[in-house]
């Protein structure tokens, strides 16, 4: 049978994915808890790999993502870019906690194309995974698109990252969705509906327009009756992210094919919002590549004589 080695965990916000893992990286478990925005992290950690604690001994743990935000367990600075593996491998924080070795990840920070600071917390791990998963990545410059509350357009070259650029559009959407009267008494968002279609086009003809004189459209085309109001979500979806797009092809090199680290669901808005700019995607799985990365990181970890 083959032996537990380590424990990988990937902590957002809202959600803990942990993973028991042998010496390999391979899966021999799965378990969750509350993300990193509930209190008590330390507990929370212990009640849920009590089990495995059990069965193995307090095995070490390697954590990313928002575990070591202002939130998390312990927070643990920004690494400047470029950063390859090994670099945040060595700027993890180390510490012992009740007889477990455990180390957690740090976020990234960069001087975005707008020329403001920006960070990640999180997304860093996801990329590392990619070039895991897909070698090949590690070898020229290549653009990673993470949609999620706050997206983030990621440029790698040759397996470093770079420079990234952040958007907040999935929090955007949210926020106005459900605390405004733009999109009030609306269907889901649908990626294949006439709405989010005509959105797109509404966003990329009116390209001298910024994002804030456009919204208001949503309310608008509802109550004349030009669209249903069922459709007003896929609308203004579309005004968030075609402006989210447009600005990552105005800001960035996305010549060649831009990875989706995210869901299918999430992946095929973002693929139709960049249609209109002949930019091809592909898609990788957020939580195969979280969990990648977490294992890359631990192996680097482990040469330099963590356990």
């Amino acid at each position: 049978m083959t032996k537990a080695a380590f424990i990988a965990g990937d902590w957002g916000t809202t959600r803990l994915r942990l993973y028991l893992c042998d010496t390999d990286g391979n899966v021999l478990a799965r378990a969750e808890a509350g993300g990193a925005a509930v209190p008590g992290h330390a507990d929370r950690f212990a009640a849920a790999v009590a089990a495995w604690d059990a069965a193995h001994g307090k095995l070490p743990a390697v954590l990313g993502g928002m575990v070591g935000s202002t939130i998390g367990w312990r927070e643990v600075p920004y690494l400047h870019c470029p950063a390859h593996a090994e670099a945040l491998a060595g700027a993890a924080l180390r510490f012992a906690h009740d007889g477990r070795s455990i180390a957690i990840v740090p976020g990234l920070s960069c001087t975005a194309p707008t020329g403001a600071p920006d960070v990640m917390r999180g997304e860093e791990v996801q990329i590392l995974g990619a070039l895991r998963l897909q070698p090949e990545l590690g070898r020229g410059r290549h653009v990673f698109c993470m949609p999620g509350t706050h997206t983030k357009w990621v440029v790698v070259e040759d397996g470093a990252v770079a420079q990234f650029l952040s958007a907040p559009s999935g929090e955007l959407f949210e926020v106005l969705s459900r605390h405004s009267v733009l999109a009030r008494d609306s269907g889901p968002v649908a990626a294949d509906s006439e709405a989010f279609a005509q959105g797109l086009d509404f966003a990329r003809r009116n390209q001298k327009a910024d994002l804030l004189h456009l919204l208001f459209s949503a309310r608008a085309r509802a109550v004349t009756g030009v669209m249903p109001k069922a459709d007003a979500a896929s609308w203004l979806s579309a005004l968030v992210l075609g402006k989210d797009a447009a600005s990552a092809v105005a800001l960035l090199d996305l010549s060649g094919t831009v990875r989706m680290v995210c869901t299918p669901a999430l992946a095929a808005l973002y693929d139709r919002a960049l249609v209109p700019y002949a930019v091809q995607s592909a898609v990788l799985d957020g939580d195969a590549a979280a969990l990648a990365g977490l294992v890359h990181i631990q192996a680097a970890m482990t040469l330099n004589g963590w356990r």
